[in-house]
């Protein structure tokens, strides 16, 4: 099954409820000949009932099917995706993902 990611502006926030997050960088990795998308964001929680928070996170929406196939209402592209449902091969992307930089944590669509 696949789905639509849409691509938002980077290094401008995103209102969220109690907060807002940034997306920072898009990455596409090669995981044994297939392309896979990954989007680093900072997230702010600055009105939360439960405290304040700054954190870093990348969000895995899968392999790519189609890039940049269409256009939303707001000019932002959308890419087709099959998300990544093998726990072995998430494993991998955590692997390549890992290191020096704002990554700490790691989703899956």
């Amino acid at each position: 099954m696949t789905a639509k990611y849409t691509h938002l502006r980077l290094n401008e926030d995103v209102p969220a409820p109690s907060g807002y997050y940034t997306p920072l960088e898009e990455t596409r990795l090669d995981l044994d000949g297939r392309e896979v998308l990954a989007v680093a964001s900072q997230t702010v929680i600055e009105s939360s009932c439960c405290g304040i928070a700054d954190f870093c996170s990348t969000t895995v929406p899968g392999y790519v099917v189609r890039w940049h196939l269409e256009t939303d209402e707001h000019g932002n592209p959308v890419t087709e995706v099959e998300p990544i449902e093998d726990e072995a091969a998430r494993d991998r992307v955590r692997a390549l993902l890992r290191g020096p930089g704002c990554r700490a944590e790691i989703e899956f669509w």
